[in-house]
């Protein structure tokens, strides 16, 4: 056979980590900017491939997640254009700390699941692997 699979297999996982960084920074630019999340939104922010967005388990499940936020969020009230006094500005400003404060409990709580998700799956590859691997590992 020529060239070598290991290499190729390498490349393909730097590949698919590399494509995975750029989707969660770009689901995390759309937190950021109020954005609808949306499979296809976050493929044109990210330059991913939407097959890759559905087949990517930790991805997909942190989208669908957001999006299901979304929706259960009612819509944000238009704010009416503060006077300047500063009881409407601390207003103002308290409702934007508000939303701030949220957006990031919400993107702390998809965080922990997909972490809780990435631990489970780490333990079920060890169990896989059994006892014999893990002590070779050790010994190198």
């Amino acid at each position: 056979m020529r060239g070598n699979p290991d290499n190729l297999r390498q490349a393909a996982a730097r590949k698919s980590a590399a494509t995975q960084a750029r989707a969660k920074k770009g689901l995390r630019e759309m937190i950021r900017r109020g954005q609808p999340i949306t499979f296809r939104g976050l493929a044109q922010t990210a330059d991913v491939s939407l097959d890759f967005l559905y087949r990517c388990t930790e991805i997909r499940q942190r989208v669908e997640h957001l999006r299901a936020q979304q929706r259960s969020r009612p819509p944000r009230p238009t704010m009416q254009p503060p006077d300047d006094s500063p009881s409407s500005v601390v207003r103002t400003l308290t409702v934007q700390l508000a939303e701030l404060k949220q957006g990031h409990r919400d993107e702390v709580q998809a965080l922990r699941q997909a972490l809780e998700a990435a631990q489970s799956e780490n333990l079920e590859l060890r169990r896989r692997l059994g006892p014999r691997h893990a002590a070779r590992s050790e010994t190198s």
